[in-house]
């Protein structure tokens, strides 16, 4: 019985720390929004140069930490980017929940 006890805290402190997560990375996107320019198309050049500058992580000022940026900042405009990266959250959430 033990077992199933610690097993079942387990899972609910999983649970809790992907739900603090999520909430948290809803925050930064919210604090995101505000800090954009208004201009659509202002906002499409910052979201390809992130990831742009992305993908050349390995420079000490660029990093790999702009491309979930450039993401972010593209799928406010982008409709096809906006179903990927929800896509892809809703396969990593499910993986996460299957793993615990």
């Amino acid at each position: 019985m033990p077992d199933n006890h610690e097993a079942a805290q387990n899972k609910s402190r999983s649970r809790q720390r992907f739900s603090s997560l999520f909430i948290l990375s809803r925050q930064c996107v919210k604090d995101i929004k505000r800090r954009l320019p208004r201009s659509r198309p202002q906002r499409i050049v910052l979201g390809i140069l992130l990831l742009l500058g992305g993908t050349m992580g390995f420079l000490p000022v660029l990093g790999f930490w702009m491309l979930p940026l450039g993401v972010i900042v593209l799928s406010m405009d982008l409709h096809p980017v906006r179903r990927l990266s929800r896509r892809f959250s809703l396969w990593y959430g499910r993986r996460a929940r299957d793993r615990s």
